[in-house]
């Protein structure tokens, strides 16, 4: 069993930057690939960023690359989203979540089904 917290989030200017943590209890973090993904209002949850174990790989959607860095600190069980140029588009509950495999390859990276333990979600508002 995974315990996920993520902290971090908050009210931002467009223009600023927030890094979002994401907090892991349980022996075996270190072994699977992280995502974090995230929901606006009225909207669907979509896939954000991932990085697979040992944070070889990060993966990234079109709308956040060059603006937002995932990474990972194994030996505290954290995984983090540097969120830098933000957009009042980016206003969302971001949710991390474990991933099944330790290097997901493809669409596999930002098929939730294959994401096993959510934490509870963080806000981000980016708003003047």
């Amino acid at each position: 069993q995974v315990q996920l917290v993520e902290s971090g989030g908050g009210l931002v200017q467009p223009g600023g930057s927030l890094t979002l943590s994401c907090a892991a209890s349980g022996r075996t973090f270190s072994a699977y690939a992280m995502g974090w993904f995230r929901q606006a209002p009225g909207k669907e949850r979509e896939f954000v960023s991932a990085i697979s174990a040992r944070g070889t790989t990060r993966y990234y959607i079109d709308s956040v690359k060059g603006r937002f860095t995932i990474s990972r600190d194994d030996a505290k069980n954290t995984v983090y989203l540097q969120m830098n140029a933000l957009k009042p588009e980016d206003t969302s509950v971001y949710y991390c979540a474990t991933h099944k495999e330790s290097r997901p390859f493809g669409s596999a990276w930002s098929r939730e089904s294959l994401y096993t333990y959510w934490g509870q979600g963080t806000q981000v508002t980016v708003s003047s």
